[in-house]
């Protein structure tokens, strides 16, 4: 910009306003080259100090000089400083080296420690170029010093911390002059201080290694001074020659006759140098193109303006009347590079602001945003069933293109899935703004509208409300008037408020607030803000819908689930039930308490999501309750259960809108805690996962029957033995079956995470989970660890009966002494009389083969084992009748009793609480 205000005063020279002739003449004879001036007269003259090449000259010397100068005291400060930290340091290695030396206790308990210490010291003193090595007893007397005649005498310095075992350093004035000096003590194995260790150096000698280093650094700030004094010279003389001589008031008047010229002009113009970077921009440029305040000097690419106005500002090519579209504002540029004729590389161009094209393109463009927003909200609302996070789509889509500030507060019965009341308060479920320190209600607040707010009269009367000025709004301000002042005093200006409808019902209302656009909500916007509410009220009340149904399920799985396990000693079990993201569904699993200390644990599934599948899931767990009752085997139960799904079945066949139950699977597994095995049989269901009590993982090979409802094929069982504290672990497919991998992955993958549980069910349970729940299971799971209990020998007493009526006495009596021995004396007397009678009966009607066992677990259970599978039964003799009043006897003694076969025939048992 100098060289073309230049070249322009050498054009008009008559130019009131210009140069002077003779800065006129002088810069002419120097572009010339006749003469010219020599450099050394160029260089006298920016120093004369007349022109700004001087005044800079001047200027830069004097700055240099004041940091050269500052800069020198700043390093002797700090070389003196880092020689004292030196001193310091190397004081207290010194002492603490002597101190920890090898005999340096042995000296100081010997009959003379001068004689022995003071040659080590001196030793020391001149090895580590320190002043002084002082070895001092706990009264402070010394016994070493480089000064004999000093030897005995006190100690000069602060000797308590180091008597209390602290390093101690200190700058004193000593014998010797002022010194840095370090105190160590010296400590016995028991910890006590039976010397000291001081090591000194004087500060002439600390100070000395400055002094030797102050004609160095002089020397290097001269030459500093030099070098910076030549390069200001060269400097000015440059500017000299650009400048052509003028000074400051000739060089001040010349621009401001171009700035008048160059920012009164109504076209905005830019000069743009040959590297792409703005030179200048009036104030018209800037105004159009919204330029910062720091813009000249800056890439033109760098400036936030549209890619190919910026693209054609850097290149410098040639543009006449190029229209461009700069914000709001369609801008007509010419340009015309400047080196055509031997001028500087770079570009000058100007902007014409189009307003009859601005008007037109800005109702367009308002068109094309508000079609796009409608779009966006066509396929960005109710991406979820969630009803809080629609109506937060709803928020993140207006938001900042609609409006600066966006609330949606609905009924508290809406959010929980119901239908709204006229009485129901509402809640803010959304609020999204540009900022969040914004002052209207949070979050989850519940809210009353009073009727003469906006919100009130929009639920109300079921219209949307425009509030362009809230300042003015006094039914606005009435809902809470310290609040509303703050709102204002924020900056919010403008409020628009639609009631969410879904048909008749008016789920909430939707605010649109305006605070950093200027203008306020107009009648066009209003319209486009009901089209977006309506669209969203839509989405809001599917996920309402959606809500109240899963709600619903889950309600009854809930109650369909058990709710606490029975208290039973056989296992130690843990379980985890997580319904479906998408939905609940037919997941069960039970802890049964059977007879003989045995409990059973079955984990089910019924495929699908829903009610239909809650209620398949109840219907079937109370079947296996009732089927349990039986003391079944696990195959003999499935077998049951599967002709009971296909009875379901062929039940629902006929309604059409009742899907039937195919795809339930079931896995039944029996524990008997005296024998410590485990019988188990699965229909379609996936195999169970065993941890043995080293940490090891397998999983034991059970046949997979057919899923239950399917029949034609019986179902196979597997009898397993396991050591006390193995851990048996059942699952429904949900944990280990995913769309992205194979079933075998994700049963690798459960042995991975079995692996490294701890040995607590719980834990189990709590590791599994963390290394196999996904983000958003597709699909419930259910998860039962258990961990095996084996009833020890001292808790089981076993008899084989012969088959004789006189062998019910021995029995009675060894069960006596058993009961004496276990504590307890109170059950014998009913004890005997069960076991008389049902041993009495098994020897009579029960086959060859008779065997009594008796079990002390939470409960006295009394069994009679026999070969026969004639089953007795409960009946009520009459008054004349011999018999028949022995198993009436038996229940009326007994808490429970019952019968279960087996292989080899069947079991009578009983059971009496302990007391």
């Amino acid at each position: 910009m100098v060289r073309l205000m230049g070249r322009s005063g050498e054009r008009s020279p008559r130019r009131p306003g210009g140069p002077p002739a003779r800065h006129r003449q002088d810069a002419d004879r120097s572009r010339r080259g006749g003469g010219a001036r020599r450099p050394a007269a160029a260089l006298r003259s920016a120093l004369s100090g007349r022109s700004v090449a001087g005044q800079v000259f001047v200027m830069n010397v004097v700055i240099v000089l004041l940091l050269v100068v500052a800069a020198a005291v700043a390093l002797v400060l700090q070389v003196r400083r880092d020689s004292t930290v030196e001193a310091r340091n190397r004081s207290v290695s010194v002492a603490e080296t002597f101190a920890n030396s090898p005999g340096i206790l042995q000296a100081l308990r010997s009959p003379d420690p001068t004689a022995v210490l003071q040659p080590r010291a001196e030793a020391v003193r001149k090895a580590t170029h320190v002043d002084f090595v002082v070895v001092i007893n706990p009264e402070g007397i010394r016994y070493t010093h480089p000064k004999p005649d000093r030897i005995g005498k006190k100690f000069v310095g602060n000797t308590a911390p180091a008597l209390a075992g602290k390093t101690v350093t200190e700058e004193i004035e000593g014998t010797i002059g002022p010194l840095v000096q370090a105190i160590v003590p010296v400590e016995d194995p028991d910890g006590r201080v039976v010397g000291l260790v001081s090591a000194g150096i004087t500060t002439k000698n600390v100070g000395g290694v400055a002094d030797r280093q102050l004609p160095l650094m002089l020397g290097a700030a001269a030459a500093g001074l030099a070098l910076a004094t030549g390069g200001t010279a060269l400097v000015s003389r440059r500017l000299l020659r650009q400048t052509h001589g003028l000074g400051p008031h000739e060089m001040t008047r010349m621009y401001e006759h171009h700035d008048a010229v160059l920012h009164s002009v109504r076209e905005g113009v830019l000069i743009v140098g040959g590297e792409g970077r703005l030179l200048l921009a009036n104030d018209e440029a800037r105004r159009l193109l919204t330029l910062p305040a720091d813009a000249e000097g800056r890439h033109v690419g760098a400036l936030g303006l549209p890619s190919d106005l910026a693209e054609l500002l850097a290149s410098g090519q040639s543009a006449t009347d190029e229209v461009h579209l700069v914000k709001d504002r369609l801008l007509a540029i010419n340009q015309r590079p400047t080196d055509v004729r031997g001028g500087p590389a770079g570009s000058v161009a100007t902007l014409r602001d189009s307003t009859e094209l601005r008007a037109l393109s800005g109702r367009a463009e308002t068109a094309r945003e508000r079609l796009d927003i409608l779009y966006a909200a066509g396929v960005g609302i109710g991406t979820s069933l969630d009803v809080t996070r629609t109506a937060e789509e709803l928020g993140e889509l207006a938001v900042p293109r609609f409006a600066d500030y966006v609330t949606v507060d609905l009924f508290d019965t809406v959010l929980a899935g119901g239908q709204p009341g006229g009485v129901t308060p509402l809640r803010r479920a959304a609020l999204r703004g540009v900022t969040e320190d914004v002052p209207l209600y949070p979050v989850g607040r519940q809210i009353r509208y009073v009727d003469s707010s906006p919100q009130g009269g929009s639920l109300r009367t079921g219209r949307a409300v425009l509030e362009p000025r809230l300042g003015e709004a006094r039914g606005w301000q009435a809902q809470d008037p310290e609040r509303s002042a703050q709102v204002v005093e924020y900056g919010v200006h403008s409020l628009i408020t639609v009631p969410l409808r879904a048909g008749t019902l008016v789920l909430g209302v939707v605010s649109f607030w305006r605070s950093v656009k200027p203008e306020p909500f107009d009648e066009d916007e209003l319209a486009l803000g009901e089209e977006l509410v309506a669209r969203a009220a839509v989405s809001i009340d599917n996920a309402r819908r959606y809500t109240r149904e899963h709600s619903m399920a889950v309600t009854l799985q809930r109650s369909l689930l058990p709710r606490r396990l029975p208290e039973q000693n056989a296992l130690d079990v843990a379980y985890r039930y997580l319904p479906a993201q998408a939905g609940v569904g037919g997941d069960w699993f039970d802890v049964l308490p059977l007879s003989g200390a045995r409990v059973a644990l079955v984990v089910g599934d019924v495929v699908g999501h829903g009610l239909h599948a809650a209620a398949t899931m109840g219907r079937l767990r109370t079947a296996v309750h009732n089927f349990t009752a039986l003391d079944l085997p696990p195959d003999e139960l499935l077998g049951l259960l599967d002709e009971l799904v296909g009875r379901i079945d062929q039940d629902e066949a006929a309604d059409d809108s009742t899907a039937p139950v195919t795809g339930a699977t079931c896995l039944y597994a029996i524990y008997d805690s005296v024998a410590g095995s485990c019988v188990i049989a699965r229909a379609g269901h996936p195999p169970p996962a065993l941890i043995r009590p080293d940490g090891t993982v397998e999983f034991p090979e059970v046949p997979a029957g057919p899923p239950l409802g399917l029949g034609g094929l019986p179902f196979e069982m597997t009898e397993l033995h396991l050591a006390e504290g193995s851990r048996l672990v059942l699952y429904t497919d949900g944990l280990v079956e995913d769309r992205a991998h194979d079933i075998d992955v994700g049963l690798e993958q459960l042995r991975r995470a079995l692996e490294t549980a701890g040995e607590t069910p719980e834990e189990t349970c709590r590791t599994v989970l963390d290394a196999r729940l996904p983000d958003r299971p597709g699909d419930d799971i259910a998860l039962l660890v258990a961990r095996t209990r084996v009833l020890g020998p001292d808790q089981v007493a076993e008899w084989d009966v012969p088959n004789d009526p006189a062998a019910v006495g021995e029995i009675r009596s060894q069960v006596t002494r058993r009961l004496d021995e276990w504590g307890l004396d109170e059950l014998a007397f009913a004890t005997e009389l069960i076991l008389s009678e049902l041993v009495t009966n098994a020897i009579r009607y029960g086959g060859e083969t008779v065997h009594v066992r008796m079990v002390r677990d939470r409960t006295l259970i009394c069994e009679v084992f026999d070969s026969s599978s004639t089953s007795p039964h409960l009946r009520y003799a009459a008054m004349t009748d011999e018999g028949g009043r022995g198993l009436f006897l038996v229940a009326q003694l007994a808490e429970r009793w019952g019968t279960r076969y087996t292989p080899a025939g069947k079991v009578i048992w009983a059971e009496q609480p302990v007391p």
